[in-house]
């Protein structure tokens, strides 16, 4: 596996993707290769999103225009449209501006791009919007849809876009990069790749701050310790707070400079009462950062249920004799203690009480509710 040089414009930020690198870099530069509706797929921090954003830059821009191919890389180009919700779901009327914007022609570029990240929250009824301009596009508009997995589309959908399904890095090799980026000592990128199941974005927060590598141990060995309905509710209940605050941390900032620069463009000074006229501008910049708050929250807490399944994992892995390739070696001896008194029907139904779980969450369950229940299935072992 090889990293490109950082300056490589527009593929150098694309790593460990070499064969999906390949197929895009033959389909900007040959017409024969190409197709106007892809779908790129791969597991979280495998990097569908940075991929996406090169091969817009490669169709976009001239050959050798490095200038524009970074004005396409930072999202400032006209033919470039990307939508990267920070909400629960991509709302209807997101698609319906973006099927507008692909109906353009190209102002200053060879193509007009459309990237759409997290393509996997479009509802049934948003994915529908898309389906004509999918199919039908215009000559020089060209889709790129990120999710996981085929399985996140319609087949609808499915049956209108190529298919480019990236591979998951290995553990040593998202260290290598951490440390290349971070500059973290090895060991600790190692540990960073490992609990972050080869996560790149996910491991580079663990390798350099060294509160999350905190909060997460604290939160396993709080689960591996509860014992009945108190220790489920107290659980529960830090679990939700810590994830809580970390969603505030990630978004206070960033919604006190877009409510700033939205009173600057209104001609409001900082403290001034709000003319009614200009509320609602407001108050639909309020509704988007609850949408946003409320996604950083879930997210953050599904990646807490990310760690208990691969905790319980680890205790599944042990029971059937293979300890080669435990995730939290850290917690050897408390994994191994359980894997001697548990059996392995129990530890599969604890695994699939947090997948449900997972589930859950994505509606409109209480979260607190939802882990109390999923914790008391730990302590019992028994679904309620």
């Amino acid at each position: 596996m090889t990293l490109a040089p950082d300056i490589a414009v527009p593929w150098g930020a694309v790593w460990g993707q070499d064969d999906a690198l390949a197929t895009l870099q033959a389909a900007a530069s040959d017409p024969a290769s190409m197709t106007h509706a892809w779908l790129i797929t791969g597991p979280p921090g495998s990097g569908r999103s940075t991929l996406a954003t090169a091969f817009a830059a490669a169709l976009i821009a001239e050959p050798g225009d490095e200038a524009a191919m970074r004005q396409v890389i930072a999202g400032t180009h006209p033919d470039l449209t990307a939508l990267r919700t920070e909400a629960v779901v991509i709302r209807i009327e997101e698609a319906r501006r973006l099927v507008e914007r692909a109906s353009y022609a190209p102002s200053l570029g060879r193509h007009r791009v459309i990237v759409v990240e997290d393509a996997d929250r479009m509802t049934e009824r948003t994915s529908n919007v898309l389906l004509k301009a999918l199919e039908e596009p215009p000559e020089q508009t060209v889709w790129v849809l990120c999710a996981p997995s085929e399985a996140d589309l319609l087949p609808t959908i499915r049956s209108r876009v190529r298919t480019l399904r990236l591979r998951e890095p290995g553990i040593a090799d998202v260290a290598r990069l951490i440390v290349s980026r971070t500059g973290a000592a090895p060991e600790v990128a190692e540990q960073a790749a490992r609990h972050a199941q080869r996560h790149i974005g996910m491991a580079q927060r663990l390798a350099t701050d060294a509160d999350a590598r905190s909060r997460r141990d604290d939160t396993l060995r709080g689960v591996l310790g509860v014992r009945g309905v108190g220790d489920a509710v107290e659980v529960a209940g830090r679990i939700v707070q810590s994830a809580t605050e970390d969603a505030k941390a990630l978004t206070a900032e960033r919604d006190a400079n877009e409510r700033a620069a939205l009173l600057r463009t209104l001609g409001i000074a900082e403290g001034a009462a709000v003319p009614p006229a200009v509320r609602s501008q407001l108050s639909a910049l309020e509704d988007e950062q609850k949408r946003r708050a409320t996604r950083s929250l879930r997210d953050g807490i599904d990646r807490v249920l990310t760690d208990l399944q691969s905790m319980f994992r680890d205790v599944l892995m042990l029971q059937f004799g293979r300890d080669a390739e435990l995730i939290n070696i850290e917690l050897d001896a408390d994994l191994r203690a359980l894997a001697a008194a548990w059996s392995p029907e129990r530890t599969l139904t604890v695994l699939d009480r947090i997948a449900e779980t997972r589930r859950n969450l994505e509606g409109n369950v209480a979260p607190t509710l939802a882990l109390e229940s999923m914790l008391v299935t730990v302590a019992s072992g028994r679904t309620p």
